[in-house]
């Protein structure tokens, strides 16, 4: 009986981890594979990540993202942190300002979202 190694090889396609070699049964690349054959997930950038979770936030809330205040990637995707007024006021300098957290997947799509935390734009540290 051969192995999987040598079955995978005949077939043109490489081993996985698991011991599959890499196909579905439709004959395909497995799930989750991008088009590059690279066998990597294909994931989405620091700026388009930004763009989309400015894009959800503002949907979701109906209010203006004025700017981003952090990016870190995570295991599953993005966190972007962003500010927005939530109450304009006169003078500017007391506008309620507040900070989200959104998290967005490997591919752009919305996993959560949270205030965290609600601060005067005057206010000495922003957001502490």
């Amino acid at each position: 009986m051969r192995d999987s190694t040598e079955t995978s090889r005949d077939r043109g396609t490489r081993p996985r981890p698991n011991g599959s070699a890499g196909e579905s049964s439709s004959g395909g690349k497995a799930a989750g594979g991008n088009s590059g054959g690279s066998g990597r997930t294909s994931r989405v950038s620091g700026p388009k990540a930004v763009a989309a979770a400015k894009e959800n936030l503002e949907e979701l809330t109906g209010q203006a993202v004025e700017s981003v205040s952090g990016l870190t990637r995570t295991r599953d995707g993005w966190a972007v942190s962003l500010e927005v007024v939530e109450l304009e006021r006169v003078p500017r300098s007391t506008d309620l300002m507040a900070s989200y957290r959104v998290e967005v997947d490997n591919e752009g799509e919305l996993m959560g979202y949270e205030r965290m935390a609600r601060y005067y734009r005057n206010q000495p540290g922003g957001a502490s």
